[in-house]
């Protein structure tokens, strides 16, 4: 009878037993954000409105046209007048760059950022398995990498990975990186550090398509530590819950909106061109189709399955178009790549101005600081004591290739650490956006004065 007893029984507790097991592999293998330090540049990098109109002018090659277009393209970008440049900038160098002026500012950027983490969470260098650095318009022999382990003097069996390449995308490609090194290692640490070289890319030709990032990128950056161990889930900021990548490298007309290459004169820059934003409404479209279903609850699947049969095939084009993402998601952290990309994501997702500060602000205080600036709008967040327990936030990231890449964080705990964004949040949302470029240059272009207020 108790073999009878024990033959039954043993499928069942097979069952679990394997059930058991797969929920302990799921749990190691989830990645958390312990830290996150953003860089904040010193002040005598600041873009005031004089520094900015100084580079400006001292481009001999532009005709009033190019001045025209430039100061319609700052008053209307929805940066301020407190976002940072590299020094040889500043110092007017900008037209011959040297690898000595890169590594100075990748050294400035990276080992700050570092040296806070180190400090406010208590990790010693030597405690980290893998190092993920992505800068996308420098790639150095040694790496960037090595160059970080070769100051902290890391283990020699550090993994570790030089990502170039990948846009304002990058920071979440790190991630889906760590993501799946975790699911083959138990227990690891890991750093991901994002930044971009800006001071030996600046543009100093007349082409409009490649004037556009000029006015747009700015110095910033951001090292995050990471981990799968369950026992530090408590220290933990946020956990991933999902992440989902697009590429559209195969369009020819997404491959190339965003390219870096010389103009028709031959200086080096980086392109964006007309066809951006239709590249990334359809990544981002496409992205959407199959992230929904995983971050969305069941009941607003199933009424947006039922109202969806009503709509056109126009609607069903759009991006999110009828889906309540509110239901679900209590955060909105968009790249602040732009005004054009924050606004278009807001109407896109039906969004309110509420749910766009975060990224407004971000652009408005530190500009596009591409791959970290996710982080700089996470800070915002956290300043304004907004993330408690158990939100979650939707990360959005476009980047060049064409690819759109969205995952969404859990808070892990009411979040209101001290960041980069302490010495000026209480001034944060101004009342207006006044930029002072039009007033001072209006000179140029008496018919763009629709430009000087931007709400």
């Amino acid at each position: 009878m108790e073999l009878l007893t024990i033959v039954f029984l043993f499928p069942f507790l097979y069952i679990i037993f394997l059930f058991v097991k797969k929920a302990i592999q799921k749990r190691d293998q989830c990645c958390y954000m312990l830290h996150y330090e953003c860089f904040k540049p010193p002040e005598d990098r600041r873009l005031s409105t004089e520094t900015c109109a100084s580079i400006v002018f001292r481009n001999k090659r532009l005709g009033l046209e190019e001045y025209r277009y430039l100061l319609k393209t700052i008053v209307s970008s929805g940066i301020g007048e407190f976002t940072y440049s590299p020094k040889n900038v500043l110092e007017g160098r900008e037209a011959c760059p040297t690898l000595a002026d890169s590594l100075a500012e990748m050294d400035e950027i990276i080992f700050d950022t570092l040296n806070k983490l180190f400090h406010k969470t208590g990790f010693n260098p030597s405690e980290i398995d893998i190092l993920v650095v992505n800068v996308s318009l420098l790639a150095t022999t040694p790496s960037l990498t090595s160059r970080v382990v070769n100051c902290y003097k890391m283990r020699p069996d550090i993994k570790v990975y030089n990502v170039t390449g990948m846009g304002c995308s990058a920071s979440i490609i790190a991630v889906d990186l760590l993501q799946h090194l975790f699911k083959a290692r138990k227990n690891v640490n890991a750093i991901v550090v994002s930044t971009e070289s800006m001071g030996t890319n600046w543009y100093t030709g007349k082409d409009r398509s490649f004037m556009l990032s000029n006015c747009l990128f700015r110095t910033g950056g951001c090292s995050m530590l990471f981990t799968n161990n369950y026992r530090m889930k408590q220290r933990a900021v946020i956990k991933l819950n999902c992440l989902l990548r697009t590429h559209l490298g195969s369009d020819d007309e997404a491959y190339t909106c965003c390219y870096q290459k010389e103009d028709n004169e031959g200086y080096p820059g980086f392109c964006l061109t007309k066809h951006l934003p239709k590249a990334a409404a359809k990544a981002f479209t496409e992205n959407l189709k199959v992230l929904v279903p995983r971050i969305l609850p069941l009941k607003e699947l199933i009424r947006y399955m039922i109202i969806s049969q009503t709509w056109t095939k126009s609607d069903l084009q759009e991006v999110g178009y009828g889906v309540n993402f509110k239901s679900g998601i209590q955060h909105f952290c968009i790249h602040p790549g732009g005004r054009a990309v924050i606004d278009g994501t807001g109407k896109g997702l039906q969004l309110s101005d509420y749910d766009l500060e975060p990224a407004r602000m971000a652009l408005h205080r530190w500009g596009n600081t591409s791959a970290a600036g996710f982080w700089y709008v996470l800070g915002y967040m956290e300043a304004k004591k907004r993330l408690k327990k158990g939100d979650k936030i939707l990360m959005i990231s476009f980047g060049a290739g064409f690819k759109c890449n969205n995952c969404l964080w859990e808070v892990m705990r009411d979040l209101k650490d001290r960041n980069v964004w302490d010495d000026c949040i209480d001034e944060y949302p101004p009342r207006t956006l006044v930029n002072p470029f039009m007033e001072r240059y209006s000179w140029l272009n008496d018919e763009i004065l629709s430009f000087v207020r931007l709400e």
